[in-house]
């Protein structure tokens, strides 16, 4: 059973604002764990969409969705969201069996993985998010006796404030390679705090580490603001999406890292609809046509030809 306290264990923290998607999130999650091709399983996930007001009336299963899989919110935006939470799950796994035995969730909202995954020995898993969004998963997760499957250290800090040194305060090894995942979060910070974010990443990571986050490369957001996944969220839950995201022009993070040594690869969300034969494909005035998937890697010093890496594929 998870065991931290905390003062704040009621739903305040996702009641509201970029808490209230971390709901959404949940409940396209709990929809693709029911699907008969489901991409990704996560069993807590409608749990914590029945325990808020807010969303207790929202699907946990497609057939509950009105027009079903025609429904542009929980049948295109859902079956996206289940297809990140696979990719970003396959990443997470293969970089801890490649010898990451850190991992951080930079804005773990109602992330379960700790609890979902089979994490290696020696695993932590450390889960950085507002004490309020924090604070209602415990609650939820206690009522069902979860129990985490690796080491897991939850850290209430808001990703504006100083998350690095309450990492660090709380054990993170900037020695040891780590694996690190903002899913579902620079859409919401600050041109600054992207910077920052992916600066102390950097600065945090020792070679061997990883890291997987998600940006949007649209010069205009509102260009799409007619959408219907956009116009869909708004009318059936009551999130607007577009006031949400932050506006700012957005760095250039992946070339960052690049001048910083790191390698790089940057996919649409496309590109795993093709591979794994399901989810989200291209359609007209998309709101999804801007996204991308970073990959990225501090590469080790390689001593000798014979243990430089082949290309990824």
């Amino acid at each position: 059973m998870v065991g931290t306290a905390h003062r704040n264990t009621g739903v305040e923290g996702v009641e509201g604002g970029v808490g209230l998607t971390a709901l959404m999130v949940a409940a396209a999650r709990a929809i693709e764990t029911h699907r008969g091709d489901s991409l990704a399983r996560d069993i807590y996930a409608e749990h914590f969409v029945l325990a808020a007001p807010a969303s207790a009336g929202w699907p946990v299963r497609v057939q509950q969705a009105p027009d079903g899989d025609a429904n542009p919110l929980w049948g295109r935006f859902a079956r996206y969201f289940g297809l990140r939470t696979r990719v970003l799950d396959d990443f997470l796994l293969r970089s801890v069996r490649a010898g990451a035995r850190q991992v951080v969730l930079l804005g773990a909202g109602l992330d379960s993985r700790a609890f979902r995954l089979d994490w290696p020995p020696g695993c932590v898993i450390f889960e950085i998010d507002r004490e309020g969004v924090l604070a209602f998963k415990h609650e939820v997760l206690d009522g069902l006796s979860a129990t985490p499957r690796a080491a897991r250290v939850p850290i209430p800090v808001d990703l504006r404030a100083d998350w690095v040194g309450a990492l660090t305060d709380a054990g993170f090894d900037t020695a040891a390679p780590s694996v690190w995942l903002a899913e579902g979060l620079l859409f919401y910070l600050p041109h600054a705090a992207e910077t920052y974010l992916i600066d102390s990443v950097d600065r945090l990571s020792a070679e061997g580490s990883a890291l997987a986050y998600e940006v949007k490369l649209e010069k205009d957001l509102l260009e799409y603001r007619d959408s219907p996944l956009y116009t869909s969220t708004k009318h059936q839950i009551g999130i607007d999406l577009l006031k949400l995201f932050d506006r700012e022009p957005r760095p250039d993070s992946a070339g960052d890292l690049e001048g910083k040594g790191w390698s790089t690869s940057v996919h649409t969300p496309f590109d795993f609809t093709r591979r794994h034969g399901r989810g989200p494909l291209p359609e007209q005035n998309d709101a999804l046509a801007g996204n991308r998937w970073v990959f990225a890697d501090k590469p080790r010093p390689w001593t000798s030809e014979s243990e430089v890496p082949s290309d990824r594929a």
